[in-house]
């Protein structure tokens, strides 16, 4: 290195830093060393699919394979003959290459891809190439070759793969400056697209682990960067109590799924009661639920906290024509099945000369042999006059060959043995070349219809080594899970009014509500200003708080009810409005914005009530109405910043609750999205309906189980449901099923009577099956039956029985096999009419708490009790 500034340094500022150049042989090594480990060590290349290591490990095993295993240590050291790096490195990379299940044959403790176990020490463990490595990765007359690091030996360039072998493996790599990340596909999808390929067709390949699990793969960008792949694990409800995981994200392992689960649970962010590991073969991990614990909203925190949902970030990064290049994986295989078709040419033509050479020599031996020509070499003293005679022998019968006759030829023909002249046979040596020509025909004809012969090969590598290879990976679009929703929310929320502190360590204050770390708190003032904060130990929030909760984002149903005086001796407004969306930590106010103004009155509504208040003016001055009645639900909602409606411009004493409301908000509309199998109500999917809160949905599963739930869009359905719709109690649920004890057919109608509890209404035997299930008033069903020899029967379920008990076992249909039960279109159903009631005016009808006379005024006992200010309505 040379220095820059070379003046002398001033001894009154002392010693100063100098700038220095880099120059030499450091300017070029940096770049050196990053063209080194991108293009030898982390990138695999387009052409096979592998990196430097993982070809020379192939190579080895490939010199050494003589069908036995090998131990892995003494692979590893005749790798070391081509591979610059130690013995770990390839180790390491050899058991990565066995995992993956498709190259190598393995035998002993290899690790283990779901638990994350390592392998055993490479002296204890084997090896040996598998037969699909045998037929699709070597080739060594279609392989370019090198001289290895020491040039010492020769390596491949690139080994002739016939396969998309990159993207059937994946590859992950950091290299200097760049990064590839390759997914693995699915090995039998893959050879499905390449045929599509070269049938010219449209196609599509997405990931497939070895691990399972679910992918979301609707953001894959095709591998490219920018693109996005959610991973989940298989998880299902074994009971009310216990989970099951069966399969796990790409990238984790049980051990680190449980890990995740465990530190979930420490912070609060789930709730469980013991974590169990029962994997083996397969994953089995059984989650253990505290009592009270939702499995449904268990699951999606389970999504949202843990590594029970992954995302992955797909990077296609590979070395191309000895330089890096970012491409899709579709593209990767289009050049892999071109590079295929490539290969299975060149080996044609191999094979095509190789049989043209053959036929050319058994020609010529048999002109050799059949016309003596040998004798013609007897009298020749010189080995000049021998290959001349041979010639001279041989031109009047050469006429038909393809090409000339050299004198590598004639050689040849020297050295036939006596034997073999003496046992020749014409017809066998006929017989022969016509193999032959028959041969070069067939591999003729593969050359002229090349793609065909490709798309045979691909079908026939699918046929012979695509069995045990299917997708294990479901595909699936995910519902987005909002964290907010499924927390578990185990800290407890305090206020206190007056001073106006919230938190969670103000213990000794006023209890809120439950709540978790990740929540926001909407708190109201006395003064009109809204806030919405994180939950935190202890915030001040500003001085008498009216109101505080859990805030719900996008929250439309909470409607707030609020009258206000403007100002210190303003005129007093109501307004109704929702909150669903603020900046955190900014102060909203609610009022017109004069200063002194003060809210009277306000409630929180969780589903839109609307209630009815007195309001009582100062008896001040000529006022004549110092009493009158407001109903909230004369009132529009509208936004949180609207004045609101004049109440009155005189001071008001005080606002006393007279009745309280009803939703003034519709039913809400849920739909059911069978993609992911969630309701929601954003009009994804099929309309169930429109539900209250009293409202249930009706589910009925192919096990002959039925119940009703509440109609929470956090619910987990299972696959097998045949029925989901909303419940109407007053409609019979039909049903067609198998008695497996009693082996025959049976019809039963029935209502539900307990909507709390889930029952199976067949008989619980296991050959029980459900034929077939109806929530119709009037169904009509046909009955086939196996027997040709009996007519089809159409049957009217009202009529063959009446409604009974969930529990009967109904009314017989047959014994005789049936082989299919068709819903017909059911017969209309007419409400019956309900006849009006005449009665008298001193008659009295009662129902509940509420009476009416028809002569005198409407009682309300309820509504006469007196409200105070305790409890959910707070008065002011």
């Amino acid at each position: 290195m040379q220095e820059e500034n070379n003046e002398p340094i001033d001894e009154e500022f002392g010693n100063q830093e100098t700038i220095t150049k880099v120059t030499g042989m450091y300017k070029d090594w940096f770049l050196d060393y990053a063209s080194y480990v991108i293009l030898e060590r982390a990138v695999p290349g387009i052409k096979d699919g592998f990196k430097p290591v993982q070809r020379r490990i192939l190579h080895s095993m490939k010199d050494l394979d003589d069908g036995r295993y090998n131990k892995v240590a003494n692979i590893v050291g005749h790798t070391m003959q081509y591979h610059p790096h130690g013995d770990a490195s390839i180790a390491d990379a050899m058991v990565q290459i066995g995992q993956k299940e498709l190259l190598i044959d393995m035998q002993g403790n290899w690790g283990n891809i779901l638990t994350g176990d390592s392998a055993a020490a490479s002296r204890y463990i084997e090896a040996r190439l598998s037969k699909f490595a045998l037929d699709v990765v070597f080739n060594p007359k279609t392989t370019e070759w090198q001289s290895s690091y020491d040039g010492r030996r020769k390596e491949p360039i690139d080994l002739p793969v016939k396969f998309p072998m990159l993207l059937a493996q994946g590859a992950e790599g950091i290299a200097v400056g760049l990064s590839t990340k390759i997914l693995p596909h699915n090995f039998n999808e893959l050879i499905d697209a390449s045929i599509k390929h070269l049938k010219g067709k449209n196609f599509s390949i997405v990931p497939d682990f070895l691990t399972g699990g679910i992918a979301d793969v609707s953001n894959y960008n095709d591998g490219k960067r920018g693109g996005k792949i959610r991973v989940r694990a298989k998880i299902s409800q074994i009971d009310k109590k216990t989970l099951v995981i069966n399969e796990i994200p790409f990238g984790t392992t049980t051990s680190s799924l449980i890990d995740s689960i465990l530190k979930a649970n420490d912070k609060g962010t789930i709730k469980i009661k013991q974590i169990e590991d029962n994997t083996a073969a397969n994953v089995e991990i059984l989650v253990h639920l505290p009592p009270g614990i939702s499995p449904d909203k268990t699951i999606d925190a389970l999504f949202a906290f843990t590594n029970c949902e992954n995302s992955i970030s797909p990077l296609c990064c590979v070395i191309d024509d000895n330089k890096p290049v970012f491409i899709g994986v579709s593209e990767v295989l289009r050049r892999s099945t071109d590079h295929t078709v490539e290969l299975l040419k060149m080996e044609l033509e191999i094979q095509l000369n190789e049989l043209e050479e053959q036929w050319h020599f058994a020609s010529l031996e048999r002109i050799f042999i059949e016309n003596r020509i040998y004798r013609d070499i007897e009298e020749q003293e010189t080995w000049e006059g021998v290959i001349k005679a041979i010639d001279e022998g041989l031109k009047p019968h050469i006429k038909h060959l393809k090409r000339a006759i050299t004198e590598e030829d004639i050689v040849r023909l020297t050295e036939i043995r006596i034997k073999k002249i003496s046992k020749f046979d014409i017809d066998k040596a006929k017989q022969f070349i016509e193999s032959l020509e028959d041969k070069i025909a067939e591999v003729k004809n593969h050359l002229a219809n090349l793609i065909d012969f490709a798309i045979d090969y691909f079908k026939n590598l699918k046929l012979k080594y695509g069995k045990g290879k299917e997708r294990l990976t479901e595909i699936r679009l995910f519902d987005d899970i909002v964290a907010t929703k499924v927390v578990m929310r185990n800290t407890k929320l305090y206020v206190n009014r007056e001073e106006g502190f919230v938190g969670t360590s103000l213990k000794k204050d006023e209890y809120v509500d439950d709540c978790a770390d990740i929540d926001d708190i909407i708190v109201f003032r006395r003064d009109g200003v809204m806030m919405i904060t994180k939950v935190d130990s202890k915030t001040f929030v500003g001085k008498d708080i009216i109101h505080i909760a859990v805030f719900k984002k996008n929250d439309k149903r909470t409607v707030y009810n609020m009258i206000y005086r403007d100002g210190k001796s303003g005129p007093s407004y109501m307004k109704r409005f929702n909150v669903t969306g603020v900046t955190r930590d900014k102060e909203y106010d609610l009022t017109a914005g004069t200063k002194g103004s003060s809210v009277l009155y306000f409630t929180a509504n969780p589903n839109g009530e609307a209630e009815t208040v007195s309001i009582v003016l100062r008896a001040v001055g000529s006022i004549k109405k110092l009493k009158w009645d407001i109903d909230f639900s004369d009132l529009a909602i509208k936004g949180r910043s609207s004045k609101g409606n004049t109440v009155t411009k005189y001071a008001i004493k005080k606002i006393e609750l007279k009745s309280e409301g009803v939703s003034t908000l519709k039913p809400r509309k849920i739909w059911f999205d069978e993609t992911v199998q969630r309701l929601n109500v954003d009009e994804r999917g099929d309309l169930l309906g429109e539900f209250r809160g009293e409202d249930r949905l009706l589910i009925i599963n192919q096990k002959g189980i039925v119940k009703t739930i509440k109609p929470e869009l956090t619910t987990h359905f299972d696959n097998d449901m045949i029925v989901l719709e909303k419940w109407i109690p007053q409609k019979p649920i039909s049903a067609i099923y198998f008695d497996g004890e009693k082996e025959k057919y049976f019809i039963k109608r029935f209502m539900i009577d307990n909507p709390n509890k889930e029952e199976v209404f067949i008989s619980e035997h296991p050959k029980s099956q459900l034929e077939i299930v109806s929530t119709d008033y009037r169904p009509m069903a046909e009955i086939t039956f196996s027997k040709r020899s009996i007519e089809n029967m159409t049957i009217n379920l009202e009529e063959f029985i009446a409604v009974k008990g969930i529990k009967a076992l109904g009314n017989q249909l047959t014994s005789d096999k049936i082989k299919q039960v068709t819903l017909l279109e059911s017969l209309p159903y007419v409400p019956e009419e309900v006849d009006d009631v005449e009665v008298n005016d001193e008659e009295v009808i009662e129902n509940e708490d509420i009476t009416f006379e028809l002569d005198g005024e409407i009682e309300d006992d309820k509504n006469n009790d007196e409200k105070d200010s305790n409890g959910q309505i707070k008065l002011f």
